[in-house]
């Protein structure tokens, strides 16, 4: 008689007489509450507080613990249909799935955050104990135990055989439902903007063609060696240039060629570009290369006017006059000479708050937008905060966070950007995220995103997408 059955009907009847038989067994188990979609802090009953990633980390391996509920992510988990009863138990700070380490069936086995499987480890049984809920791993039969019943903040949660002790009873609390996934648009999603790990993008637009000059990513150590350049006709597609500096014939420096920028003047382009914690300047006929680097040594040597010597950004003001930011920890300004490898002054610092690397500068209406990336590049809170001022010298006016992390989408890490305008007066932002799934602050991609003003020129706050730039952009 169940022929006719979608899987779904056919799933839900063999739970349902599972719940039927282990009620005769005198075992209670939940199928229907909790449930996925809602997100939920777990609480031990014994101690009143809360399941908890450690320190807190989006790594696999963090070990899970109890702390002081605190109503942060990495204490906030959602339910995954698993099949036959039982559930994954995903972190919301993460994406990533509860898990017994190593499939071990031991006492005492350490209970992690991995990456989400099929793994019968990864599965969980919630088995009621009055208006509570015991853990219980598939592969083993074993439950969440907070260890030796202990209610210190940072006790840890392994697995041990199933009890009547609090210590292995959690209360769920619902704290909010999970968004739709969303649906992705006809073309398919559109970030990354660019196949493969590319980090630190600088973007920007000559002629009718946009560019992309990318940091190439996912290399130990950000050990790149060369740069590479994207092209577009249109924002949507993108054709790798190939090499356009090679860190080998640079005779001051064979590594790290991290976060570039590129500028014209006249019939020459400006290649910036950071190596062995300098910034060196090549130049070239064409904006695809092949660049040449220009002074023979370094432009700014490390810490050559404090901070770290890295992340080059050059503005030309409607007046002509060009400008040089870079630093990590202090955003230094100078104006270039003519011949765009010596300085007319001495660069300042002229920092804002919060303010770690990656300046960008644009003008608009008259106003001078200054934006940087705040936190570590390496952290999911890497994030692009922006000011205002009336000088490409500053001072700058801190205005807010304008680009941050979306960890319902699994965004993290969003950061080191740039901006695009088209002569249409569109503005577009160009930054990386860690790679989805599963990557870090070494592990990276490029994405595009609309950059929008408030009536009184105010940035709005952008929302970082999957779907991106989807339909054709006229330069």
């Amino acid at each position: 008689m169940f022929k006719g059955l979608l899987t779904s009907q056919r799933s839900f009847l063999i739970v349902t007489l599972l719940v039927l038989l282990l009620a005769a067994a005198g075992i209670t188990v939940v199928s229907a509450a909790p449930v996925p979609g809602t997100y939920y802090t777990l609480k031990a009953v014994h101690s009143g507080k809360c399941m908890d990633v450690q320190a807190p980390n989006t790594a696999d391996g963090s070990k899970i613990g109890q702390w002081t509920c605190n109503g942060n992510n990495w204490q906030t988990w959602s339910l995954q249909d698993a099949g036959s009863g039982y559930f994954r138990v995903i972190s919301r700070n993460s994406g990533k799935c509860l898990d017994v380490n190593g499939a071990s069936t031991a006492d005492g086995a350490q209970i992690i955050q991995w990456g989400c499987g099929s793994g019968t480890n990864q599965q969980w049984q919630l088995v009621a104990s009055g208006t509570n809920y015991q853990l219980r791993a598939r592969h083993s039969n074993k439950c969440a135990d907070v260890t030796s019943s202990s209610t210190a903040d940072g006790a840890l949660v392994k697995q041990y055989p199933c009890g009547s002790g609090n210590n292995q009873k959690w209360t769920f609390t619902a704290v909010g439902t999970q968004p739709p996934t969303p649906t992705p648009p006809p073309g398919g999603n559109q970030n990354p903007a660019l196949p493969g790990k590319y980090a630190d993008p600088h973007g920007t637009k000559f002629g009718t063609t946009f560019y992309i000059y990318p940091t190439t990513d996912g290399i130990p150590g950000w050990g790149a060696t060369s740069f590479k350049a994207f092209s577009s006709p249109n924002m949507v597609d993108w054709t790798d240039r190939g090499v356009i500096l090679n860190l080998a014939n640079v005779g001051w420096c064979h590594a790290n060629a991290w976060a570039p920028a590129m500028v014209q003047r006249g019939s020459t382009y400006y290649f910036y570009f950071s190596a062995c914690q300098s910034i060196g300047v090549a130049s070239s006929n064409s904006p695809t290369g092949p660049f040449t680097d220009l002074k023979g040594s370094a432009l700014v040597t490390p810490g050559q006017f404090g901070g770290q010597s890295i992340d080059p950004m050059v503005f030309v003001d409607t007046d002509g006059q060009y400008y040089l930011y870079f630093g990590q920890g202090e955003m230094n300004v100078v104006r270039l000479n003519a011949d765009m490898k010596s300085f007319n002054g001495t660069p300042t610092n002229i920092a804002p708050s919060g303010y770690n690397e990656g300046t960008f500068v644009f003008k608009r209406n008259g106003t001078y937008y200054f934006m940087w990336s705040e936190n570590d590049t390496r952290s999911e809170d890497y994030r692009v905060a922006y000011g205002t001022a009336t000088s490409p010298m500053g001072p700058i006016t801190k205005r807010g966070v304008i680009l941050s992390k979306n960890t319902a989408l699994g965004i993290l890490g969003t950061g080191h950007h740039s901006v695009i305008a088209t002569s249409g007066g569109q503005y577009y932002i160009v930054y990386h995220r860690f790679v989805i799934p599963g990557g870090d602050g070494t592990n990276r991609e490029t994405c595009i995103d609309k950059l929008e003003f408030n009536a009184d020129g105010t940035i709005k706050t952008v929302i970082p997408t999957l779907s991106g730039i989807t339909s054709p952009v006229t330069p």
